[in-house]
């Protein structure tokens, strides 16, 4: 009875503390608020250390504070989060990540959840307090911050988890920053990755004398975490771009030995100050975010994008019908010095348009001559086994390859048709001489009943540890687009089992031997749905854990609602807005007819893959169709994939808040 009555105390105050907690949201006194940050933070001559460290910093201003909390309180902190709160992994064009729920709405918990998270409610308002706050906004000069609107959530990066390239700015934002909760006894290792990354911009004077802000591709300054460590900056628009390294793989016994490699860091952001508070200015927040959205557009920022397209356009060539889609003997010598024999039949044409007419979407395997396509490996593997310059600046001069930019859209390194200066190649081959060709572009036009009015090419290397390019549309009429995988390196997913290979090439043989075959070549329908991009690798014994590798090419269902943040789309957990995707391949060409509403991207190619991502990418342009093909209909070729991203928990946080969070 005693017990129990001293249990039900102890259950009462806590609910009491967490009630308080409640009432107590940054109304935290001076005193209170220092006490939850180590000893001398608050002293004078330390906040003019860090005002002047911010001031000169580069590439943009921001500060870097260590040992910011007392270190008792965070360590509690952390104890909470591990086992209270849970994770839900997410996958977009632009990260991957753990994220846990908002922890503004931890208030409109129940109090027996709020008594678990004391530890962590006093770390949001000692944040939030306006002791603090001013301690922040002197050392940016940024102004008054508000301690009403709280923004700031839990995010876990595991081995394989990343955040791209981003500028923050979304609404009334001011200052981000980054709170680490790294093991405290097991210091972070810089080759871990998982540093926060700042990128420089480029001024460039247009003939008008507006100034566009351009991200140059590489960053230059790299904060690996630390325990208890802030980092921070004012957003700025066009200015503030970031990521967040990937955090690498690493063998089983290395991450037991490590502790898993788990970067966990509480991020969010201050924001102008909201209705009530002081320093709240009418209009303020519209007025910001109309500042932002001309900064984001004045110079015109992309005409300095790169690559540029460079479009050719085709004349028809003959009135005829008959005459224009069909094959003279020179033409078919030409084409067999590229394409596999059995991809120019009649009846294997017919049945890859039959297929695409359906789908609007094709996969065909073994597309290039087994000739040619061993002078493309062995092309291919001898530039891997060459060390690349880490630079971009350095790449370029070393050879015909460029780099894609700015990154907060794309990065790979590209070739385009016509280079002087590249060296005879067979993927250079491919760019001046297959492609643009009047045989290819009849073969292409008989295999999708289109009829093709121009053409851009590209031949794109995505290095692994580095390379993507972020979800776009494109404006106007659909078009036809080509992808030849060129990749030689396994690994990436796109491998089915031997036994399905084995099913297809025996049902295929009893159809020829009934008559019913409409050739041997070997079209899929909708894409490389196995592994999602992720690499097998089994033993006799049992499947071994999963390792993703990215680098798949994605078609998604855009998002009509403008209010989301236009760097992120739709977590590819959803998977009813994925239309078409492909794994990075070898000898695999993928053909889509997209409108104007599919976004496309392909997915950062993680370090743990075995090479680059290597492939050749076609845009044609065509003749207007009777009929515009529904997103609907080309998901249908799609409907059986899964997702990328599972929505199990994070392994090791028990059930908790769920939302959204950044760095």
């Amino acid at each position: 009875m005693v017990k129990r009555k001293a249990e039900n105390q102890a259950r009462s105050d806590s609910k009491k503390s967490a009630k308080s907690l409640k009432k107590s949201k940054n109304t935290l006194s001076p005193e209170d608020t220092k006490a939850r940050f180590r000893k001398g933070l608050f002293d004078q001559s330390v906040l003019n250390e860090y005002t002047q460290e911010y001031a000169s910093s580069t590439p943009y201003k921001h500060a870097v504070i260590n040992e910011l909390v007392d270190d008792s309180l965070l360590r509690k902190v952390r104890d909470e989060i591990k086992h209270n709160v849970s994770f839900t992994p997410k996958e977009t064009d632009i990260y991957k990540i753990h994220q846990s729920g908002d922890l503004a709405n931890l208030d409109g918990l129940d109090d027996d959840a709020l008594s678990k998270l004391p530890s962590l409610l006093a770390l949001r308002d000692a944040l939030y307090s306006e002791t603090f706050r001013n301690y922040v906004s002197h050392i940016t000069d940024c102004g008054p911050l508000s301690g009403r609107k709280t923004d700031m959530a839990i995010n876990v990066y595991t081995p394989g988890c990343y955040l791209l390239c981003h500028d923050d700015v979304i609404g009334s934002r001011k200052v981000s920053y980054i709170l680490y909760l790294t093991d405290p006894d097991t210091p972070w290792k810089p080759e871990w990755g998982g540093a926060l990354r700042l990128f420089p911009v480029e001024d460039r004077e247009g003939k008008d004398g507006e100034i566009a802000k351009t991200p140059l591709p590489d960053p230059v300054k790299v904060i690996p975490p630390a325990w208890n460590q802030l980092s921070f900056f004012a957003v700025q628009p066009g200015e503030s771009f970031h990521d967040v390294e990937e955090v690498y793989h690493a063998s089983k016994e290395e991450l037991e030995k490590q502790g898993g490699r788990i970067r966990m860091a509480i991020s969010g952001w201050f924001h102008i100050p909201q209705i009530g508070e002081d320093g709240y200015v009418e209009g303020a927040e519209e007025k910001a975010a109309h500042k932002s959205g001309l900064m984001q557009l004045q110079g015109n920022p992309d005409q300095y994008d790169r690559p540029v397209a460079k479009p050719v356009q085709v004349e028809k060539e003959s009135s005829n019908e008959d005459e224009e889609n069909t094959f003279d003997e020179a033409d078919l010598e030409f084409l067999l010095k590229y394409l596999a024999p059995t991809y120019l039949t009649p009846d294997t044409i017919e049945n890859i348009a039959d297929q695409f007419e359906e789908q609007f979407s094709i996969t065909l395997s073994d597309i290039l001559h087994p000739k040619f396509a061993a002078k493309i490996k062995e092309y291919v593997e001898a530039q891997e086994a060459k060390k690349l310059p880490e630079g971009s600046e350095e790449i370029e001069k070393s050879g015909a390859w460029k780099v894609a930019r700015p990154p907060h859209k794309h990065r790979f390194l590209y070739l385009q048709p016509g280079e002087e200066n590249a060296p005879d190649s067979p993927i250079k081959e491919l760019l001046d001489v297959l492609l643009p060709s009047r045989q290819f572009r009849l073969w292409l036009q008989m295999a999708t009943r289109s009829t093709i009015e121009g053409h851009d090419l590209l031949a794109r290397r995505f290095r692994h540890g580095k390379d993507y390019t972020l979800a776009t549309g494109h404006d106007g009429k659909a078009r036809l687009e080509l992808n030849i995988g060129l990749t030689p390196t396994d690994g990436w997913g796109d491998v089915e089992e031997e036994e399905e290979d084995e099913e297809e090439e025996e049902e295929s043989e009893e159809e020829e031997a009934k008559g019913k075959g409409k050739g041997k070549g070997k079209a899929t329908s909708n894409g490389s749905s196995k592994g999602k991009g992720k690499a097998v690798e089994k033993t006799e014994k049992a499947e071994e854990e999963t390792v993703e590798v990215g680098g798949h090419e994605v078609y998604m269902a855009g998002d009509d609602d403008d209010d989301e943040d236009a760097a992120i789309y739709k977590s590819s957990e959803d998977d009813d807005n994925i239309l078409f995707f492909q794994a990075a391949a070898w000898n695999k060409m993928t053909l889509v007819l997209r409108d104007s509403g599919t976004l496309r991207f392909v997915k950062y190619v993680s370090r743990a893959a075995k090479g680059d991502r290597w492939d050749v990418s076609g845009s044609y342009e065509i003749e207007e169709q009777d009929e515009d093909p529904d997103a609907e209909e080309l998901a249908a070729g799609a409907e059986d994939d899964e997702a990328g991203s599972e929505d199990d928990e994070f392994n090791g946080f028990s059930d908790g808040p769920d939302g959204t969070g950044s760095d």
